[in-house]
């Protein structure tokens, strides 16, 4: 019984500092910065955007993936994972709302520590 509530106590703590951390505007320019840095930046927006001509974006606004996972269990490990990895054109819900087919993997881009941040970061956009 302590264990469960020392490990709930713990876990509240990580969590609120972790948002806290990210709220911060030099977590942000950070965070920015390492996406930039991996290329992020080629296919993603970090809001979503109609096209005046009518084309979808090649990747989804981070807004909009915020909005998809944001307290969902898990998020944060899927989401570092498809960074890392890729994901399966085959079962995207993103299917008819980007241009991509998929997203490529960008182990060779980004660590996955950077990638945990910039996921986080991405989870925490309103």
């Amino acid at each position: 019984m302590i264990h469960r509530a020392l490990l709930t106590g713990l876990t509240s703590i990580f969590m609120l500092t972790s948002a806290a951390a990210i709220a911060d505007p030099a977590s942000d320019e950070k965070a920015k910065k390492m996406a930039s840095n991996a290329g992020c930046f080629t296919c993603h927006s970090l809001k979503h955007q109609e096209a005046k001509d009518g084309s979808k974006p090649i990747g989804p606004a981070w807004e909009d993936v915020s909005v998809q996972y944001k307290n969902k269990p898990g998020a944060a490990d899927f989401l570092t994972r498809v960074v890392l990895e890729g994901s399966n054109p085959y079962s995207s819900h993103w299917n008819k709302k980007v241009s991509g087919i998929a997203m490529p993997p960008n182990a060779v881009a980004i660590t996955e520590g950077d990638a945990r941040q910039v996921v986080f970061w991405i989870l925490s956009l309103k």
